[in-house]
């Protein structure tokens, strides 16, 4: 089975295995307290021209959702979110369980823009008593979106704009931070991204990385105790070393986006194939991830040999998948799929 549902199914980069290899018998301070954590952090406030920026290392993308937005927001306050955002159908209810609301906005292809923030604002602030409603205090936006889809420079800018003109902090998800930043057509980069958010993180998990993503905080207000809130959510890993180590091996000759770059261009690949067979697609993402509809009997053929993400019945006799490679997805298996694709289409 050649598995093409998500971008975590392998383990890590083989760099990273032996740098790790390397270290394992060093004896280091724990709790991210060692020289890879700090080196490593540098190197991240470097790429991002950001020198004033705080750097912390965790392990999962739900935890550091948790861990953040805990320290953007006072109990009474409230996250604006797309529908589709990850903390708002991905999550188990993580972040209603801690009892702040989510304000979820319908999307476009997994966007939400800048306009519909700044009405939920005004209809919240506008109130006879705002204060009976949970108040609104910070945005939450993935690039590139659930969708594979990006925002653009002027996009994010826009948003900038509203949430300094209500006083809303800017979180940007960064779970596959990487596969955006390297995707053909994208005009934001690492450096935009650092200027127009409050707080982001640059995801490993799902890039080179065993586990770990890195969270970068350009604001100081969030900046302060946020140790804190990380020790309270069980985020600071004893051995965090091992974190830094791994994001220290990514950002050493920007192996990072060479890794996401890879996986974007084996995507774009599949997605060549996918229109040349008369496929449509549910949405046009120019990353990772694909999301073509098929027919239900070529699916079926197609899963005898693959296994890939379902994302829904289109109609009854079609079904939209998401197609996802990843920074190991390998050219042979991508040149059998497309192959079988193209056979299964008559072309």
């Amino acid at each position: 089975m050649l598995r093409f549902n998500c971008d975590y199914c392998e383990g890590a980069h083989p760099r990273i295995l032996e740098k790790l290899t390397q270290t394992n018998l060093e004896q280091t301070a724990g709790y991210g307290n060692d020289p890879y954590c700090r080196q490593a952090a540098e190197l991240i406030k470097q790429q991002c021209n950001a020198p004033q920026a705080a750097v912390h290392f965790l392990c999962g993308g739900t935890q550091t959702n948790l861990t953040v937005l805990a320290a953007c927001l006072r109990p009474y306050q409230s996250i604006i979110s797309p529908v589709s955002g990850h903390i708002n159908v991905h999550e188990a209810g993580a972040i209603e369980a801690t009892g702040h609301h989510i304000e979820p906005l319908p999307q476009e292809f997994g966007k939400i823009t800048a306009a519909q923030i700044a009405r939920v604002c005004k209809a919240h602030w506008e109130d006879d008593n705002p204060e009976f409603a949970p108040q609104p205090r910070t945005v939450y936006i993935s690039f590139p979106t659930e969708y594979g889809t990006l925002y653009s420079l002027q996009e994010l800018k826009e948003i900038r704009r509203v949430c300094d003109e209500n006083h809303l902090f800017l979180f940007i998800d960064g779970a596959r931070l990487g596969y955006g930043l390297t995707a053909p057509g994208n005009d934001v980069t690492l450096q935009d991204i650092a200027v127009l958010a409050d707080v982001f993180y640059i995801g490993g998990t799902k890039i080179g990385a065993l586990f770990g993503e890195a969270v970068v905080i350009t604001n100081p207000k969030l900046q302060k105790d946020f140790r804190y809130f990380m020790k309270q959510k069980g985020a600071i890993l004893a051995k965090g070393r091992l974190l830094g180590i791994q994001f220290l091996t990514l950002f050493e000759d920007r192996l990072y986006l060479q890794l996401a770059r890879h996986a974007n261009e084996m995507a774009m690949i599949i997605q060549k194939a996918c229109q040349q067979a008369g496929l449509k697609f549910l949405y046009d993402s120019p990353t990772n991830q694909q999301f073509p509809v098929l027919p239900n009997d070529m699916l079926a053929t197609l899963e005898e040999t693959y296994s890939f993400a379902h994302m829904g019945c289109v109609d009854k006799n079609h079904s939209a998948i998401r197609i996802c490679t990843s920074w190991a997805t390998r050219p042979e298996d991508v040149a059998q799929l497309t192959a079988d694709i193209l056979k299964l289409s008559g072309k």
